[in-house]
């Protein structure tokens, strides 16, 4: 087993406009922190918090591709999907992100994937959405925790499995 370096993940709400900042550094190649993202069977291991299932109904991580997937838990089952409208490999990734709970509230989500060296990756995630309010409803969704498990885990899956 490989260990890993404990990250910090920052999420930062600028509160001039309606964007949320998400940054990561991962203690592997942007090739692997790549693949973690655009592979389904990988994918499914990472994204999301801790004791919840996930299912993927689809998944096709190419430009002009689109995904839907399902999170459930005890309480539900809570849907997201979009469409990939630029994957550039190992460097940024630009799709849209709906939950099915609110399908007239689309973010822009851009991934950009920088190369640190030494089998060291920075991910940072800039999500547009449409208003202050969409925003700031996301934020109180409790998506940080999502974030941040979903992130630990990944960590994990890098130092382990790819």
């Amino acid at each position: 087993m490989t260990t890993t370096t404990k990250r910090e993940t920052e999420i930062y709400a600028d509160p001039r406009l309606p964007t949320v900042r998400i940054s990561r550094e991962f203690d592997a190649t942007p090739n692997k922190v790549f693949r973690a993202w655009t592979e389904p069977e990988l994918f499914a291991q990472w994204i999301g918090p801790r004791g919840i299932a996930m299912r993927i109904e689809t998944y096709d991580a190419r430009t002009g591709g689109s995904y839907r997937y399902v999170h459930s838990d005890d309480d539900g089952e809570y849907g997201f999907y979009g469409s990939f409208h630029e994957v550039r490999p190992s460097e940024r990734i630009v799709q849209t992100f709906t939950f099915d709970g609110v399908p007239d509230g689309v973010a822009l989500s851009t991934i950009s994937i920088e190369d640190l060296g030494a089998g060291r990756t920075r991910l940072v995630s800039v999500d547009m959405l449409e208003s202050m309010e969409a925003r700031d409803g996301m934020l109180a969704s409790g998506m940080e925790v999502g974030v941040r498990e979903g992130y630990e885990k990944l960590d994990e899956l890098l130092a382990n499995q790819i």
